[in-house]
């Protein structure tokens, strides 16, 4: 008679308490997710580390490897779309990214502030602070993304390079 009750009571448990531990541990993981998500589109400003592969390619953007400091923020509404872009590499990681463009250091014209006043307040970058400064503007045809970009060449070893990628979808 024990034994009988003690096999009813493991099949009981065995029969509710598993789906619905699997469904107490599924929703939190669920919840979590949304949180995660939540966080990330809610940003207002640069977010510490490297776009997603897609959106490096959407907007033509590419962070040389090695880069050190990266950081991106996202814009998007019915009109335009852009990519802002931050990191610090070493001179030859800027060539590779100029080289990227199909362009050169020698294009970098200095104290040339590529980037509108507008878009450096959205990530709050500041260029009147002493720097040497270097700016760029690479334009393509559309679809393909404008890219203006900044250099902070202060530090000859370790360049700083701010870009925005704008496309009109």
């Amino acid at each position: 008679m024990i034994r009988r009750r003690a096999l009813t009571l493991l099949t009981i448990v065995l029969l509710i308490g598993v789906p619905a531990g699997y469904l107490v541990i599924s929703a939190n993981q669920s919840r979590n997710s949304g949180k995660d998500k939540e966080a990330k589109y809610s940003a207002t400003g640069l977010t510490v580390g490297w776009p997603s592969r897609v959106q490096r390619r959407i907007y033509q953007v590419t962070i040389p490897m090695g880069a050190t400091n990266v950081a991106y923020y996202e814009t998007n509404n019915w009109k335009t779309s852009r990519l802002y872009v931050q990191f610090d590499t070493d001179d030859a990681g800027l060539t590779r990214f100029l080289g990227h463009l199909k362009t050169t250091q020698a294009a970098l014209k200095q104290d040339d502030i590529a980037i509108s006043g507008r878009d450096q307040d959205i990530v709050s970058w500041d260029f009147t602070r002493p720097g040497s400064w270097y700016g760029l503007v690479h334009k393509q045809k559309n679809p393909a993304p404008t890219l203006d970009i900044v250099v902070n060449k202060s530090h000859p070893l370790q360049p700083t390079v701010y870009v925005v990628s704008r496309t009109i979808p």
